[in-house]
């Protein structure tokens, strides 16, 4: 079975930083692209950013020169770090995995979430 589980949100104060972590565990064939979205109250869930198995980032226009996504692949993990937080970055941060589980079909897979509240 494979699970996702994020950790490191809470409280932030604007300008300041958080570091959202991510791993993946389980039988896990392959992971390919690992990203982050949130969803705040009343509003759809948005994508953050997203890393490839190679390496290769992208990232939402609110959030660019911000934050930074980066993955360790030998511990199957992906991080997202936050900087220069602003109060709309409050949200609840989901990170989701496309993998090969070790049986079955390739799919999304997603986290709990976690919150980000950003306020003085």
């Amino acid at each position: 079975q494979v699970q996702l589980v994020e950790s490191g949100g809470g409280l932030g104060q604007p300008g300041g930083s958080l570091r959202l972590s991510c791993a993946a565990s389980g039988n896990i064939f392959s992971i390919y692209t690992m990203g982050w979205h949130r969803q705040a109250p009343g509003k759809q869930r948005e994508l953050v950013a997203g890393i490839t198995g190679g390496g290769r980032t992208s990232y939402a226009d609110s959030v660019k020169g911000r934050f930074t996504i980066s993955r360790d692949n030998a511990k199957n993990t992906v991080y997202l770090q936050m900087n220069s937080l602003k109060p709309e970055d409050t949200a609840v941060y989901y990170c989701n995995a496309d993998l090969t589980p070790g049986r079955g079909q390739r799919s999304n897979f997603w986290g709990q979430g976690t919150q980000v509240t950003v306020s003085s």
